[in-house]
């Protein structure tokens, strides 16, 4: 199945392809929503969100490399500034550090994760406060989801995690529907993506952390401007694993759907995006209609990117990586497939500092126990189409 260069890079920076190379699908029934301006800037950008500090609209060029390999059911990983990234493992609670001269080794095991069905350790983000540096972990615990952050100490090839603290926790858990995606957003503020965790009802409940995207400080209070005053910003959501903001300071997110479609939204603070209500574009008064949607067995969308105003999708069931342009807030033309079948499931996608995107597959099954040497970490040329 897998057709890609073994090559280990070190930490050489790849100069921007020339030509695009992208498969097309069927096109998908889209309709824009309205535009809103995107919350004040009030804090530093931390890696998550400097990666989309270019714009325009960008393409695969070539073929994909591997910067690792022997990945263990790997959920996220997090491109460095200083180069290098980290990554974790769901099922055993590990951080790797893929170093700068190419090699991959252990950070650190996340303490009380608890790992079953979906859960386990999922998004991780990090943060620089002056001289500290921590590391942010979504987690599953044993009867909850989770945030917690650590200290991150040393450097490329030394890094080591201090010991945690809770940011936040009460989220409900399940066997699936967990979300797990954070990011640091453009305002400095921790967004947190959850799952309704099997009770659809929690979605529509804004008193529920479940189905909701969270935006909390640093700390964890509930951040400034929230709509209602609580760490919920916006709501009516089933499992949203991605999250990433365009370089207009749009805010997006990838949705599982359940039986019908699967969802590209455009983010709201406050905005009710449907779900047990509806699934997909429903034109239903008081919800927000996706702007892009999917049937389920082409996308499963898990972690996005966002490079410049194109948002790239990691599809895990669909075993592709949708492409989506974007302007003012609203979809620009079709969404087109690349990598179609030929890495299997995508779990994750992200904009690394030196102009390329990474996308971390997850191949596998679902009873938690990988095909050795089937999961990657693919580094992907770019190249601008507009």
């Amino acid at each position: 199945m897998r057709r890609i260069a073994r090559s280990i890079l070190a930490g050489a920076t790849l100069a921007v392809a020339l030509v695009a190379a992208s498969g097309c699908t069927s096109p998908s029934p889209m309709r824009p929503v309205p535009t809103t301006a995107p919350p004040a800037a009030t804090g530093t950008p931390t890696p998550s969100a400097t990666a989309a500090a270019v714009d325009g609209w960008w393409r695969i060029a070539g073929a994909p490399e591997a910067l690792a390999v022997d990945l263990r059911a790997p959920w996220s990983v997090v491109a460095l500034d200083e180069g290098g990234a980290l990554i974790s493992q769901r099922d055993d609670g590990r951080v790797l550090e893929l170093t700068t001269a190419g090699s991959v080794r252990e950070v650190g095991v996340v303490p009380g994760v608890v790992a079953g069905g979906e859960a386990g350790l999922h998004g991780l983000a990090v943060h620089r406060d002056g001289d500290a540096t921590w590391l942010y972990a979504y987690h599953g615990a044993e009867s909850d989801n989770r945030v917690v952050r650590m200290p991150l100490t040393g450097v490329s090839g030394s890094f080591a995690l201090g010991a945690p603290d809770v940011v936040i926790d009460g989220i409900a858990r399940s066997g699936n529907h967990n979300g797990g995606r954070i990011a640091f957003g453009p305002d400095g503020m921790l967004y947190v993506t959850t799952g309704d965790a099997g009770n659809r009802e929690a979605s529509q409940d804004a008193a529920s952390l479940g189905g909701k995207i969270l935006r909390v400080t640093p700390e964890g209070d509930p951040a400034p401007g929230n709509p209602f005053g609580t760490a919920v910003y916006s709501l009516g959501h089933r499992n949203v694993q991605g999250i990433a903001w365009t370089a207009d300071g749009t805010m997006w997110a990838s949705e599982f759907g359940q039986n019908t479609w699967d969802e590209l939204n455009r983010i709201e603070p406050g905005a009710n995006y449907g779900w047990p209500v509806v699934e997909g574009q429903a034109g239903e008064a008081g919800y927000v209609d996706p702007v892009a949607q999917w049937p389920t067995d082409q996308a499963s969308p898990s972690g996005i990117a966002a490079v410049g105003d194109t948002v790239f999708i990691a599809g895990l069931r669909g075993e592709r990586l949708w492409a989506v342009d974007t302007q003012a807030g609203a979809v620009a033309g079709e969404p087109t497939a690349a990598l179609t079948g030929e890495e299997g499931r995508l779990r994750d996608a992200a904009a690394a500092p030196d102009g390329t995107l990474w996308v971390l597959t997850n191949n596998t099954d679902g009873r938690g126990s990988p095909r050795t040497g089937d999961d990657v970490l693919l580094r992907l040329t770019l190249t601008r189409t507009g």
